[in-house]
């Protein structure tokens, strides 16, 4: 699997879609934690200490590709992820820049 490479402000991320048949396994992650689609558990993650957080699409009825990702609205964000300041409503894009 080969990641996709996403400028921010201050560094790159690092994004991934997998093709599960019907549907894709959509995310981005830096060297601190990560934004994907409604397919993670962001609550087993915080277990981990590892900041997460979940997008729904903006438009449409899913998170297809990268773009989705980062125009999908944050729905959920984990412990970890919310003291860093991500935060429902943000988009995708806005998270990832505070990983």
């Amino acid at each position: 699997m080969e990641g996709i490479r996403i400028p921010l402000t201050e560094k790159e991320a690092e994004g991934f879609v997998v093709p599960l048949g019907p549907a894709n396994l959509v995310f981005a992650k830096t060297d601190i934690g990560l934004v994907g689609c409604g397919a993670f558990d962001v609550a087993a993650l915080e277990r981990f200490g590892y900041p997460a957080a979940r997008v729904r699409p903006a438009e449409g009825s899913s998170i297809r590709d990268l773009d989705d990702l980062l125009a999908g609205i944050i729905a959920v964000a984990n412990e970890p992820a919310a003291k860093r300041g991500i935060a429902p409503g943000m988009t995708g894009r806005e998270a990832l820049e505070l990983l």
